[in-house]
């Protein structure tokens, strides 16, 4: 199947122990985009992700890949949760990581090749990690250990890609280290999906944008999505972000 086709969200809807997080989510995410996932806390943005991927069941909706689900394609996605949902203490090195990432290719219990070697000690390379492989997790700061994740996610050689607020904890050099990954990725026509909270400067690096509150308020280009009128709607009165220029 070609990675040129968009991932298309249809009806979506999630709760959490009868209390609804999404309703009625229509999207399609267009592949050669970095596409950006904001709204306040609780908008159902991480929620978003988990119930596109099936890792919780929607009670509504579908949500393809082509012609399949895309939860029975997984295997193509590389999906980095957020820093506080991993074990940092779990007796892992940074190579340990990176090697995971590349365990759906050699398949379980079999001994890494040589071009799986070299294919994850590219992508330490290429996140500034190179040196660090026999450094334990738990021994990094925020923005390494995230850089270590984004390591890990380049080493599947995925389709899809989706990021649950990479940028939290992460210091300035990280963020424009990620942040230019992330639009090689959407040169080479993935699909990239970015959960952010920040509504900064930094929001100029997205393509397009999937403006949340448990339902859609907004999507498509930051200049549709960065509407006073949206930005409102969706955080509940008077909001700022960065300058005119955002849009």
């Amino acid at each position: 199947m070609s990675n040129l086709n968009p991932v298309c969200v249809e009806n979506l809807t999630v709760s959490y122990r009868q209390v609804e997080a999404l309703r009625n989510i229509n999207l399609m995410i267009a592949p050669g985009r970095v596409t950006g996932i904001i709204g306040p806390n609780g908008a159902g943005k991480s929620t978003l992700i988990k119930g596109m991927l099936g890792l919780i069941s929607a009670q509504f909706g579908r949500v393809l890949w082509g012609d399949k689900p895309l939860s029975q394609q997984r295997d193509r996605v590389a999906y980095v949760p957020q820093r506080s949902q991993i074990d940092w203490t779990y007796p892992a090195t940074v190579w340990d990581v990176v090697m995971m990432g590349r365990v759906k290719k050699t398949g379980w219990f079999r001994p890494f090749s040589r071009i799986s070697k070299m294919k994850a000690q590219s992508c330490l390379e290429r996140v500034g990690m190179g040196d660090l492989g026999d450094r334990p997790i738990g021994q990094l700061s925020g923005g390494q250990q995230q850089r270590v994740f984004l390591a890990r996610s380049l080493a599947q050689e995925a389709d899809i890609f989706f990021f649950d607020e990479p940028f939290v904890g992460v210091d300035q050099k990280t963020e424009v280290i990620i942040f230019n990954i992330f639009r090689e990725l959407a040169d080479n026509n993935k699909i990239v999906m970015v959960v952010n909270h920040d509504l900064g400067e930094s929001i100029q690096n997205f393509d397009d944008l999937i403006l949340l509150n448990k339902s859609l308020i907004a999507s498509g280009t930051r200049e549709k999505v960065l509407r006073e009128e949206n930005l409102s709607f969706a955080y509940g009165g008077g909001v700022s972000f960065y300058g005119h220029d955002a849009a």
